[in-house]
């Protein structure tokens, strides 16, 4: 089975992150996210991340630091998260395939309403910010 590369850009500014709603016709529909894409062929994880989130989100990204690399086997689908907190960037996210987007507390995180990949980004954000 192909394993899908992503880019996921954690967006952070204090306490809070930006997340978007999965499509219901996407895999793991209907779930919150934090926003990225596929890595192409010819591209870093990090000109990956800045395409996905200026394409998705709307924003430029200024600085991001790797937060964690994750593997996960959903059964019809293996993915690589290659997840950056991105805490300086030009722009207000928003939404561009329209899709609802948020701001949430670190601490309210539910991993209930992620797809089963993002719950060790949330442990790492918790583990991170809530000291």
């Amino acid at each position: 089975m192909k394993v899908v590369h992503v880019a996921v850009g954690v967006v952070r500014r204090g306490t809070q992150v930006f997340i978007s709603l999965r499509a219901d016709n996407a895999h793991q529909g209907g779930k919150w996210e934090f926003p990225g894409g596929k890595v192409e062929d010819n591209e870093t994880v990090l000109d990956a991340l800045r395409r996905e989130l200026q394409e998705e989100i709307g924003i430029l990204v200024q600085s991001s630091e790797p937060l964690l690399i994750i593997e996960h086997d959903y059964g019809d689908k293996l993915v690589k998260l290659d997840v950056h907190a991105v805490s300086a960037f030009n722009g207000e996210p928003e939404g561009k395939e329209n899709q609802q987007t948020r701001w949430v507390e670190v601490s309210a995180l539910e991993a209930s309403e992620f797809p089963a990949a993002n719950v060790a980004i949330i442990d790492a954000l918790q583990q991170k910010y809530l000291k």
